[in-house]
């Protein structure tokens, strides 16, 4: 674990294999642990510099006030951006995961020279809140069970890792990958500050963001190899999202993975590792 100094900020970054190789640059969705510790090692093991790094107000980035930020969406593509040049003096191979894959798709549209390639996880071509009229929402009853839970004591440890344990099993993921994630996370989030470690668990910094313009449109703009991923019972962005980015942006290769929600299993690493590989 170390810190890269891009645009004013520090971000916590992790890497796996050789520096000298081909960078792959996963982009956090908010926390870099987004990405399972199996998928990386899978990349690296397959020639690649592995770098995965937490947005801003989340892990071992710079934390100002994730209830009232100071920075719009496209300052994170931008972040991404900086800190692929920074680390590899040739472009990247961008991928981001859930609200990290809206930050690579703009990322990769507002900066087409930093990256080469372009991996979409879990993800949709909108911003957060009201989907297109075209595009799958939130399943109803799934939400309505998610959050009509009591919020738990965010500087709670245990009560944290259940909340999120629970929240899996709704949502139809691994609890026990879950709770075990929701502790790293935990122990990497700076200080027990309520707000702060709710942002880092569920990523409600993204919730007040501006990320106006739309991209949605400028899809069919981008040029590099493109993989979407989606699993086929994600109920939070169901898969009709990642078949739209599959349509929209051209020539992209769509995986969806049949016993996956919202996060990716254990089990699928190495099919997914494979597919970012063959890019």
């Amino acid at each position: 674990m170390t810190t890269f100094e891009v645009n004013g900020v520090a971000l916590g970054v992790e890497h796996f294999g050789d520096a000298a190789a081909p960078l792959v640059l996963l982009a956090g969705g908010t926390t870099m642990l987004s990405w399972p510790d199996a998928l990386c090692e899978a990349l690296a093991h397959g020639g690649r510099h592995v770098v995965r790094y937490d947005l801003r107000d989340s892990g071992a980035s710079t934390t100002a006030d994730p209830e009232a930020p100071a920075y719009n969406l496209r300052d994170l593509a931008a972040d991404a951006a900086a800190l692929a040049r920074g680390l590899d003096d040739r472009p990247a191979h961008l991928a981001g995961i859930g609200a990290g894959g809206m930050v690579a798709q703009v990322a990769a549209l507002d900066h087409p020279d930093a990256f080469s390639a372009l991996t979409l996880a879990g993800t949709r071509p909108v911003a957060p809140g009201r989907p297109d009229e075209d595009l799958p929402d939130h399943d109803k009853a799934t939400m309505g069970r998610l959050f009509s839970r009591p919020m738990p004591d965010w500087s709670d440890r245990a009560a944290v890792a259940q909340f999120a344990a629970t929240s899996a099993e709704t949502l139809g993921d691994d609890p026990a990958a879950a709770r075990a994630t929701a502790e790293r996370v935990w122990d990497r989030t700076p200080g027990t500050d309520p707000a702060v470690q709710m942002a880092n668990q569920m990523g409600t910094v993204f919730s007040r963001l501006d990320c106006k313009p739309r991209w949605r449109e400028r899809l069919p703009e981008l040029t590099i190899p493109a993989l979407v991923v989606h699993g086929r019972r994600d109920m939070f962005f169901p898969v009709g999202n990642g078949e739209a980015l599959a349509r929209e942006i051209p020539d992209a290769r769509l995986l969806v993975l049949e016993r996956a929600a919202t996060a990716i299993p254990g089990a699928a690493t190495g099919e997914v590792a494979a597919a970012m590989l063959a890019l």
